[in-house]
């Protein structure tokens, strides 16, 4: 089974079933209720699985499935007709990702794969029916389009409002503290970018980008590795951009 407006992903097997998975036993993740639990493994309809570059969502396209990141990372973003890319947000394990194609007909943005990613795959014919029996996980669907309005609220205050010392600063202490709450990376501080996502995010030259980069490192904020960046100190980052970081507590999850 291919979802409809994906590109370079492969069906696997239900290799993790919900009663098992690994975001539940997370801290900062909401637990389901025996009678959500049960509704979420029948809503479930596989995964999938998609390797680095690969497009996940295409901007245009109709998806009659909807996703949520089990592992890995990506990235949302758009693209002018000449080809320059604006990255909306990043994507982490326990996000949801369709949701907007499956509620006005088709997305508006494309999501591609940082590193190798699995996603558990649900269908969209089946959302109503969510609404209609479970008041607690329609709840939490509006909780997660409320969450990420939030983010990208702040994403537009720091690239309308912050210097690019600032922005550089919050956009790498907001990744690595999603990344921390997500579980990933077992508790390494490198952030799989490169400079290229970093220019696209905050909407600077890729010349310009580097040239902060190199005044953060200076500072011993970071460290710029082949395989992404190394956060050396992420309270210097945080404060450095004057951000109060993520709000801890009980997220929800599908």
């Amino acid at each position: 089974m291919m979802a409809s407006g994906t590109v370079g992903n492969q069906q696997t097997r239900w290799r993790t079933p919900c009663q098992q998975c690994p975001l539940r036993t997370l801290p900062d993740f909401r637990d389901f209720t025996p009678k959500e639990l049960d509704f979420v493994s029948h809503f479930k309809s596989g995964e999938l699985s998609s390797e680095r570059g690969a497009t996940i969502l295409v901007e245009g396209m109709h998806s009659a499935h909807l996703f949520t990141v089990l592992s890995g990372w990506a990235f949302r973003y758009k693209l002018l007709p000449d080809g320059r890319r604006q990255i909306m947000n990043y994507v982490l394990p326990g996000d949801l990702i369709g949701l907007q194609g499956s509620l006005m007909g088709e997305m508006d943005h494309s999501v591609e794969a940082l590193t190798p990613v699995t996603l558990c795959v649900f269908e969209r014919s089946k959302l109503e029916r969510l609404f209609e029996r479970h008041a607690s996980l329609a709840y939490d669907l509006t909780w997660i389009a409320s969450a990420e309005e939030r983010i990208l609220d702040e994403h537009l205050l720091s690239i309308g409002r912050r210097t690019a010392l600032e922005r550089t600063a919050y956009l790498l202490s907001f990744i690595h503290q999603r990344a921390h709450l997500a579980g990933v990376n077992g508790g390494r501080r490198v952030i799989p970018i490169t400079q290229q996502h970093v220019a696209d995010t905050l909407g600077l030259s890729l010349v310009h980008t580097n040239k902060t980069l190199r005044k953060l490192a200076d500072r011993k904020l970071m460290r710029w590795q082949e395989k992404g960046c190394e956060i050396l100190d992420a309270d210097g980052l945080q404060a450095l951009a004057g951000w109060e970081g993520l709000k801890r507590g009980p997220r929800p999850f599908i």
